[in-house]
């Protein structure tokens, strides 16, 4: 039999970017803890094949204990399209945005432009995850399931963009989007007036820079590499990430 898909991290934690560990965390805050321990064992053994990534669904099979694979499939209520519209807009309009995303990049700030919105990137709870699996366990989630979330938090590693193709929109339709309804550059607009002695040094006023994106409070714990401190197994950063939200609240 094809070997599956196997995890590549083989102890700790499953993902390695902000945007992945994100996700597990949400994930991590509402499962049960059991299932996803047997779920990441089943991840590290390979037993998860054909995952695949699709608008509103993601879709594996997960070799149990019945002779064929279990048939997985996790879904999500995707944005719809006058959503992504309104999404692409916010980011056309922010150069820096626009930027990144053109370049490839999954800036952290990303996340609070969805929300401005009304929109969520992730699954916050329970409700809004839906998971699918044909084995005879009805927990939520089986340890089948367990798996697949564990290497499509390592998928979205590879490709961040398969977060954004989960919730409806592929890569290409995105960057086509933004370089289609990106602002045209213009030159600032500077008053003409008389020259006069008194006026003479006197600087022209400018337009107002608009104001920068959101930074969520632990911005600096997701963009700085963690420091290898672990406090009572957890890592340093995880355990930090609560008193900057709580100094951000006051």
């Amino acid at each position: 039999m094809t070997d599956g898909i196997r995890a590549r991290n083989k102890r700790g934690s499953i993902g390695a970017e902000w945007w992945s560990r994100r996700f597990i965390d949400l994930v991590e805050s509402f499962a049960d803890t059991g299932r996803l321990q047997r779920g990441r064992t089943y991840a590290r053994k390979g037993n998860v094949v054909d995952l695949r990534v699709a608008p509103h669904e993601v879709t594996a099979r997960v070799r149990g204990s019945a002779p064929e694979p279990y048939e997985v499939a996790l879904g999500i209520e995707a944005i719809d399209e006058a959503g992504w519209r309104r999404v692409e807009a916010a980011l056309a309009s922010r150069a820096v945005f626009r930027a990144r995303l053109l370049a490839g990049e999954m800036p952290p700030e990303i996340e609070w432009v969805f929300a401005e919105l009304g929109l969520a990137l992730f699954p916050s709870s329970a409700a809004d995850l839906h998971l699918m699996c044909d084995c005879p366990d009805w927990g939520d989630p089986c340890k089948h399931t367990a798996a697949v979330l564990y290497l499509l938090a390592e998928a979205f590693d590879d490709d961040p963009f398969l977060i954004l193709e989960w919730n409806g929109r592929s890569r290409d339709e995105l960057l086509t989007a933004l370089r289609r309804s990106a602002p045209a550059e213009a030159e600032p607009e500077i008053e003409d007036e008389p020259l006069t002695v008194s006026g003479f040094w006197t600087a022209p006023s400018l337009p107002a820079r608009p104001a920068a994106a959101p930074v969520p409070p632990d911005f600096v714990l997701q963009v700085v590499a963690p420091p290898p401190v672990k406090v009572r197994r957890r890592d340093l950063a995880d355990v930090l990430a609560p008193a900057y939200e709580a100094l951000a609240d006051s």
